[in-house]
């Protein structure tokens, strides 16, 4: 097991280092950090001083080692948008983008690996074909058009929950949460459905067709020879295998939930990271989106290490084959 995370962890670092070295572009491709930081009225001398303070005199493999190295102490430089310390906005936004995407994902993983279950073993019914119906639509809407629904049901015509911002929050230690609050709670749930709304459906779908494809099999048909009762079959035997190969999906799609969770944030005024890069975006402010790139390749990186030890536990092929999948 040991062989199979140093490779795991190998492959995850060449990943990251060519995430640097794509993030690092954007400084030297789009647009000029020197002029975004003086203006125009800076005299030649002061642009160059500026040059020697930023390093951007060096050679292009010193300024990128010294862009790695800051990297993975979480400097990314200073926004040029607003003055701070990347790594301090990103602290300010992080808790809020993760407890988004945490109630995002307890919601998709909570209804749609149960509907999966019941669609699959309940075949012709009517909570199947609803259920089934339901989620083409969820697959098909795009995440704002659900929002904007959302809000116009809820917030505007019944009124039962703001439609906007975040609500209370409380301090534990360095980290904000409005979880603990009832007015973050009910600032939070329309944001978390609307973001977990196509997670849902897609998980739904994928755990149907997994366990449909299990329940064929002949080691499923043998296990009904021995007359084994179909809750044993079904959540004993048939489930455990559906999840195997669902795993891989739900962890990427749990990523997703805090990479795109831009839009979401932007419908809702969110005040997370998706919001923090559309405003990076549109100044350009260079240092916040490589940090966003960055921290989102991390995030995924180590989403699908996770996965890949989850299966090194689960199936026992990699087991017995020393982990060479």
């Amino acid at each position: 097991m040991l062989v199979f995370i140093l490779r795991r962890l190998a492959q995850a670092l060449v990943v990251m280092l060519t995430v640097a070295f794509i993030a690092f572009m954007l400084f030297q491709y789009v647009g000029d950090p020197v002029h975004n930081l003086l203006g125009q009225d800076a005299t030649p001398e002061q642009r160059e001083q500026l040059r020697r303070d930023l390093g951007l005199d060096q050679s292009f493999a010193v300024q990128f080692g010294h862009f790695v190295v800051n990297a993975a102490q979480g400097e990314f430089g200073i926004s040029l948008q607003q003055g701070r310390k990347v790594s301090t906005l990103i602290m300010e936004r992080f808790p809020a983008t993760l407890e988004l995407s945490a109630v995002a994902a307890l919601i998709a993983v909570g209804l749609g690996i149960p509907l999966g279950v019941y669609a699959a073993l309940r075949r012709g019914s009517f909570g199947t074909q609803l259920a089934m119906a339901l989620s083409l639509v969820g697959v098909s809407l795009p995440t704002f058009l659900i929002g904007i629904l959302l809000i116009l049901t809820f917030a505007v015509q019944l009124q039962w929950l703001p439609s906007n911002g975040r609500g209370d929050v409380v301090m534990l230690g360095k980290w904000s949460t409005g979880l603990l609050t009832v007015d973050g709670l009910r600032h939070v749930l329309l944001p978390a459905i609307t973001l977990s709304v196509f997670q849902l459906t897609l998980i739904l779908r994928i755990v149907r067709a997994e366990m449909l494809e299990v329940l064929r099999t002949d080691y499923i048909k043998f296990a009904r020879a021995r007359g084994l009762s179909n809750r044993v079959i079904y959540f004993g035997h048939a489930l455990k295998n559906t999840l195997v190969p669902v795993m891989t999906i739900t962890g990427l799609q749990l990523g997703s939930l805090i990479a795109f969770s831009i839009i979401t944030e932007t419908v809702f005024q969110w005040p997370g990271m998706g919001l923090l890069f559309i405003q990076a975006v549109q100044f350009p402010d260079i240092p916040v989106m490589a940090a966003y790139l960055c921290l989102i390749s991390l995030i995924f990186v180590v989403i699908n290490l996770v996965v890949d030890l989850l299966y090194f536990v689960v199936d026992p092929r990699l087991r017995l084959s020393g982990g060479a999948h």
